[in-house]
């Protein structure tokens, strides 16, 4: 017979090995989600990329006017905010792993149709991989704070970077798989950017099938948000920086290209410039992370990236890949700055999807009117150098929502010594 003590040490034993057992699909789940976020946020900006760098071609064989030009590639960025908005409600009805699948469906439809060469359905193809865009936005902050609390800094570097990678390899690589593989077909070049989402669609599927909507975190109903100054700076803070990015991404290779460079060097400066940020995007969150307050680093970053903008249109053009490097730099880390404030100053993941929702549905629509005038501008005034005094207007405004969100709070919560009935913007 075995002694009462062996058969507690037996069962001991077993109930370690089944606890370990069990424990391992867990990990193996949070490695599994962690990549599959990483390349759903690879495919969420390769829609813009692509599209500036054959700006030209698109407007020479299909007579977009520069006006028409500035709406299509203002359109795409209008939807990732007014997109943005419904995207925490559809993840409570459907759950967040379902709603993103859907919009990478979506987003891998959108990006196939623009090779149709039509320009009706490359307007509405472009709004609605944008729409979908939004969604997958808003919803990868609230799945790191929900499923990586102890590693959210972690996380957010690392989305992040791969947001900065679908940029950068879509501005790098559209001019020559047009002129190389191609045979100088940019429809096809445009609709090549569906395949990746494609990919990320299948991976993603039987995990997203399998999971479903989840009790929400206990948070205050978004209406409140609105009414709270600290939300409204992280949402300027976004905003503004998403529009220097987007007059960027937008307009900066044909700004290179009017000022001399041709097309497939000056989509190499915007794809040097995006990549850096790769550098700045993972390591930002983790700086953040460890300052007392982010005032600072945001007000450095906003210097950075409007010195090297003003460089990049009026300074010789023999410092063109300096200035595109600090250009990556500093934008690579405002943006990254940008989501981790979102995560940092939510009290919880409920608050976090609401604040994402705020700061990009807000924040994208600021950056969309940004992009939209900085196109108007190059069309009133027959040249960019107008758009010097639109990106410094930006840029100040940048660095005092920046000043205002690098404070050490939380939405939603008065400083010290400050009444809760604390109001306005």
């Amino acid at each position: 017979m075995h002694s009462p003590a062996r058969s507690s040490a037996s069962r001991a034993d077993d109930l370690r090995r089944d606890a370990a057992a069990a424990s391992a699909p867990t990990r193996a789940g949070q490695v599994l989600l962690g990549l599959s976020v990483v390349l759903i946020a690879f495919n969420l900006r390769p829609v813009f990329g692509s599209l500036s760098v054959l700006l030209p071609e698109v407007m020479r064989d299909t007579g977009l006017g520069a006006s028409g030009a500035s709406l299509l590639t203002t359109l795409p960025l209008l939807c990732l905010g007014i997109f943005a908005v419904p995207a925490p409600a559809l993840a409570r009805r459907f759950g967040a792993e379902r709603t993103l699948l859907g919009a990478l469906l979506f987003i891998c439809i959108g990006t196939l149709l623009r090779g149709t060469g039509s320009l009706p359905v490359l307007f509405v193809s472009s709004a609605l991989a944008g729409a979908c865009i939004a969604v997958g936005n808003v919803l990868l902050p609230g799945l790191v704070k929900r499923d990586f609390p102890s590693r959210a800094a972690m996380m957010t570097g690392m989305y992040t970077l791969a947001v900065c990678a679908g940029a950068s390899s879509a501005a790098a690589f559209t001019v020559p798989l047009e002129q190389r593989v191609f045979g100088g077909s940019w429809t096809a070049a445009l609709a090549f950017w569906a395949l990746p989402a494609g990919v990320v669609l299948l991976l993603w599927a039987p995990f997203a099938i399998a999971a479903g909507p989840r009790a929400a975190a206990p948070s205050a109903h978004v209406g409140s948000l609105w009414r709270d100054r600290l939300a409204w700076q992280v949402t300027g803070f976004m905003g503004l920086q998403s529009s220097l990015a987007y007059i960027v991404m937008g307009w900066l290779s044909p700004m290179l290209r009017e000022r001399g460079l041709d097309s497939a060097t000056a989509g190499y400066v915007l794809g040097i410039s995006i990549l850096v940020q790769l550098g700045t995007c993972l390591v930002t969150p983790s700086v953040a992370a460890r300052c007392r307050d982010q005032r600072g680093l945001a007000l450095g970053l906003t210097v950075i990236i409007i010195g090297a903008l003003l460089a990049l249109l009026f300074a010789p053009l023999g410092g063109v890949w300096v200035w595109a490097v600090l250009l990556g730099l500093g934008q690579g880390g405002s943006f990254a700055l940008a989501l981790a404030l979102i995560v940092m100053r939510s009290p919880d993941a409920g608050v976090t999807g609401q604040l994402s929702a705020m700061a990009q549905g807000c924040g994208y629509i600021v950056a969309a009117a940004g992009l939209l005038l900085a196109g108007l501008l190059r069309s009133w005034t027959g040249g960019f150098e107008t758009s010097a005094v639109l990106m410094a207007l930006v840029a100040l405004g940048m660095a005092w929502s920046g000043w205002g969100a690098g404070r050490r709070l939380t939405v939603l919560q008065p400083p010290r010594g400050v009444s809760p009935a604390r109001t306005g913007p």
